[in-house]
C-alpha cells in the first residue's frame, strides 16, 4: 500500500492513533491498533515497537519478542528495539537475556538513559560491580545533560540526521557556548562529512573547557578523518596523559602512531596493553592489522586467531584472516565458522564479517554454489545497514557529463596550479589499482601515499550543505570558479597532502573513487597524471562483491548495484575521453598480468619518468599497504585469478544484465 495519498501520511496518522492509546493505558487496543498498522505498512517500525510495548504491559513476552524480531528486520541495528527487549526479558524474570539485550541496546545507541539505568542495577544484582559503576557512570553523565542533548544524540546514533541538526542548532541558538551541544554539532559533521566545520566546533570547544576530554577524543577522531596524523596524535598524546593507565586511551594514542608510521611504538603499546589485558580480542585485532600493514603476516595471522579464540563469535577476527587472501581456512575452522554463521543469537556486524569469511573459505575449497551463498548472505546483511540509491548516484554522474564540456576546459586552460606532481591512479575498487601504485613507487622519483580523501572534501565543500532532496551545487559551480580560485584549491590541494609524501618529485593518489572529479582535478592541476585502473567487468564487479569494505563503496553490496555502477563509470570515462583526449592513460588489469614490461614502460612514459627495473620486481618494494590488496601486491603476479569468477558464472545473470553494453565495453580497447 501507498503510504502517501492525497499529501496525507497514513501509515504515519495511524501510528499516533496507536501511540494515543498507548499513553492512555489502553494496552490491548493500542496493541491491535499497532499491529493492524503493521500489516498495512510493514515498513512502519515505530507501529511495531508500539505494539511490542503494549505487549509488554499485557504480559504477552512471548508474542512481544516475536514483534521485536520482526522490527529489528525491518530496521537493523535500532538500539530502542534492544532496550525494549532488555525490558521484556526483565520483565520475564530473565537478567542475563536482559542484560545482553541492554548491552547490545547501549552498543547501537549510547544515549538511552533506561538501558544504562537498568545495566547498572542488573550488573550489581550479579555481582559485577565494576561494570555496574562504569553502567551507572553513563546514566550519570546523561541525567545531567538537558533533554534536548539526550535527544540530539540518540537521534544522530538512530541515524535522524537531520531531525538531530535542527534540535542541536534550535538549542545553540538558546545557549550558543554550550560544550555538550558545540560537541554535538561538530559529530554531526563529522558524519555529515563536513570536516572542516567540525575542526573548527572542536577547536573551540576546547579553547573554552581544555578538560573536556570527550570533545579532545572526538577532536582526534576529526583530525584522524581529515589526515591531519601528527596533529591527532599530539592531541592523543594529551588524552593518554590525563589518565594514564586507561587501556582505551593508549589504544587511542597507539592507533595515531600507527596513523604517523611509527608501528614500533603503536606496536609496543600493543604488546604492552596485550600482556596486561590478554583476554580483550579487540587489541589483538588492531595489533594484527598493524603487523599486516608493515609486511609480518604471520603475526599478524597468529593475533587475527588469538582474536577469534577468545571470541569465537568476533566476526571481524574470521574477516581479517580470510581478507590477507592470501589465508587458507583449515577443515576444523570452516566447520567452526559455518556452525556460527548458523546461529540466532550474533549481532548484524559480526554475522556479516562471518558471511564474508565463510564465502572465502568455501571458495578456497571449490565449494563454489555454498561460498555464493554465503557471499549473498553477507552482502544482503551488510546491505540492510546502508542507505545506497542507486538512481541518486547515476543522476551524480550525469551532472559531471552536463557541467563539464569543453568550453569549461578552454576558457580555464593555463590556469589552476601548475605543478606536476601528482599521478591520480582512479577507477573501480578491486580493480588492479593498489598493483598500479605499487608499481610506480617501485620507482626512486614516485612516493607512494595513500588512498587520499582530498579531492573527495573539496568536491564536498564546493556542494555546500543541503537536504537529500536538494539539487547539487556542485558541479555546476565550477563554472563560476575565477582563475584564482582554481589555483587556490590546487596549492591546497599540494600543500594538504605534502605530509604523506618522502621528497620524491611525484606522488600517488589512489582514491578511486577520484574518477567522478576528473574535471575538478583538470581545473585545479591541469598538469597531473591520471590513469585510470580497468578490469574485466565481471572480474572487477564480482571481486567488489565478495569484498566487504572498512568503509565506502556502498554500490558493491548487490550485483544488480554494482553492475549498474560499473556501467555508469565507463560511461562517464568515455565522457572524459570526449572532453580531453589522451589525458587520461588507461591500464588494463589483464594487459599487465600478460605483458608487465610493456605496461610498465608505458606507464612510467606517460608519467614522464625513464625505466627503471625496481618497477618490475614491485612485490619487493618494502611500504606499507593499507588496502585489501596489501599482501598480493607483496607477491609475484600470478594468471590464475583473472578469470576465477567463471566458476559463480551459474549465478551472476543479475549482474550481467545490471552490465548491459558496459559487459564489453569495460573489457578493455
Amino acid at each position: 500500500m501507498d503510504a502517501q495519498v492525497g499529501g496525507k501520511d497514513p501509515a504515519g496518522e495511524a501510528t499516533s492513533s496507536a501511540r494515543a492509546l498507548l499513553q492512555a493505558g489502553r494496552f490491548a487496543d493500542a496493541a491491535r491498533s499497532a499491529a493492524e498498522t503493521a500489516r498495512n505498512w510493514p515498513q512502519a517500525s515505530d507501529a511495531l515497537y508500539i505494539q511490542a510495548v503494549a505487549q509488554r504491559y499485557l504480559g504477552d513476552h512471548e508474542g512481544a519478542l516475536r514483534t521485536l524480531a520482526n522490527l529489528k528486520a525491518v530496521r537493523p541495528g535500532y538500539g530502542r528495539a534492544s532496550q525494549e527487549e532488555g525490558h521484556v526479558h526483565r520483565a520475564a524474570g530473565q537478567p542475563a537475556a536482559a542484560i545482553a539485550a541492554y548491552q547490545q541496546a547501549v552498543a547501537a545507541n549510547p544515549a538511552l538513559p533506561a538501558s544504562w539505568n537498568a545495566l547498572a542495577e542488573l550488573l550489581r544484582e550479579q555481582g559485577d560491580e565494576a561494570a555496574a559503576s562504569r553502567a551507572r557512570a553513563q546514566h550519570e553523565r546523561l541525567a545531567a545533560l538537558p533533554p534536548e542533548l539526550v535527544s540530539v544524540a540518540s537521534f544522530m546514533h538512530e541515524d535522524r540526521l537531520w531531525k538531530a541538526e535542527q534540535l542541536c542548532r534550535a538549542f545553540l541558538r538558546q545557549q550558543p557556548h554550550h560544550p555538550e551541544a558545540m560537541r554535538l554539532l561538530a559529530n554531526l559533521g563529522l558524519r555529515l562529512h563536513v570536516l572542516d566545520d567540525a575542526e573548527y566546533l572542536l577547536e573551540s570547544v576546547l579553547e573554552m573547557a581544555p578538560g573536556f576530554l570527550l570533545a579532545r577524543i572526538d577532536y582526534v577522531h576529526v583530525l584522524q578523518r581529515r589526515q591531519k596524523y601528527q596533529r591527532a596524535r599530539e592531541e592523543a598524546r594529551k588524552v593518554r596523559d590525563s589518565e594514564p593507565d586507561n587501556p582505551a586511551f593508549e589504544m587511542l594514542y597507539a592507533n595515531q602512531c600507527m596513523a604517523t608510521g611509527d608501528y614500533q611504538s603503536a606496536l609496543d603499546i600493543y604488546d604492552r596493553l596485550i600482556a596486561a589485558h590478554p583476554d580483550n580480542p579487540e587489541l589483538h585485532l588492531v595489533r594484527g592489522h598493524a603487523r599486516k600493514t608493515i609486511g609480518r603476516q604471520a603475526d599478524a595471522i597468529m593475533d587475527y586467531q588469538s582474536a577469534a579464540a577468545i571470541r569465537p563469535s568476533f566476526g571481524d577476527a574470521w574477516w581479517s584472516l580470510a581478507n590477507l587472501k592470501t589465508w587458507r581456512f583449515p577443515d576444523a575452522q570452516v566447520a567452526d565458522l559455518e556452525k556460527l554463521v548458523a546461529r540466532e543469537d550474533l549481532r548484524l556486524v559480526d554475522r556479516y564479517h562471518l558471511s564474508f569469511a565463510l564465502g572465502k573459505a568455501l571458495e578456497d575449497r571449490a565449494e563454489y554454489a555454498a561460498a555464493f551463498a554465503a557471499y549473498e548472505q553477507g552482502n544482503r546483511l551488510k546491505k540492510r545497514e546502508l542507505r545506497y540509491d542507486a538512481d541518486r548516484m547515476a543522476h551524480e554522474f550525469e551532472l559531471q557529463k552536463i557541467h563539464c564540456q569543453p568550453e569549461l576546459f578552454e576558457r580555464h586552460a593555463g590556469h589552476g596550479a601548475p605543478a606536476p606532481d601528482p599521478i591520480f591512479i582512479v577507477g573501480m575498487p578491486r580493480a588492479g589499482s593498489t598493483l598500479l601504485e605499487q608499481i610506480l613507487a617501485s620507482h626512486p622519483q614516485v612516493d607512494g601515499t595513500l588512498e587520499l580523501p582530498h579531492v573527495l572534501a573539496i568536491a564536498h565543500r564546493l556542494n555546500g550543505r543541503r537536504k537529500l532532496d536538494e539539487e547539487a551545487l556542485y558541479p555546476a559551480i565550477l563554472k563560476d570558479l575565477d582563475p584564482g580560485k582554481l589555483r587556490q584549491l590546487g596549492e591546497e590541494y599540494l600543500r594538504e597532502t605534502r605530509l604523506y609524501r618522502q621528497g620524491a618529485a611525484y606522488f600517488t593518489d589512489k582514491m578511486p573513487n577520484n574518477f567522478r572529479h576528473i574535471g575538478l582535478i583538470r581545473l585545479m592541476l591541469p598538469n597531473a597524471r591520471i590513469i585510470d585502473a580497468r578490469r574485466h567487468p565481471m572480474a572487477c564487479c564480482f571481486s567488489g562483491f565478495k569484498q566487504l569494505f572498512a568503509e565506502g563503496q556502498e554500490f558493491s553490496y548487490g550485483l544488480t548495484d554494482i553492475g549498474r555502477y560499473y556501467r555508469d563509470y565507463v560511461s562517464l570515462m568515455d565522457h572524459w575521453d570526449r572532453v580531453f583526449p589522451g589525458v587520461v592513460l588507461r591500464v588494463q588489469y589483464e594487459d599487465v598480468v600478460a605483458d608487465l614490461e610493456g605496461q610498465v614502460r608505458r606507464m612510467l612514459d606517460f608519467c614522464g619518468l625513464d625505466f627503471h627495473p625496481a618497477c618490475l620486481e614491485f612485490h619487493r618494494t618494502r611500504r606499507e599497504v593499507r588496502t585489501a590488496s596489501s599482501e598480493q601486491v607483496r607477491s609475484p603476479l600470478y594468471a590464475s585469478g583473472v578469470d576465477q569468477w567463471r566458476h559463480f558464472e551459474p549465478w551472476l545473470e543479475p549482474l550481467k544484465e545490471a552490465l548491459g553494453p558496459a559487459l564489453s565495453a569495460g573489457s578493455g580497447r
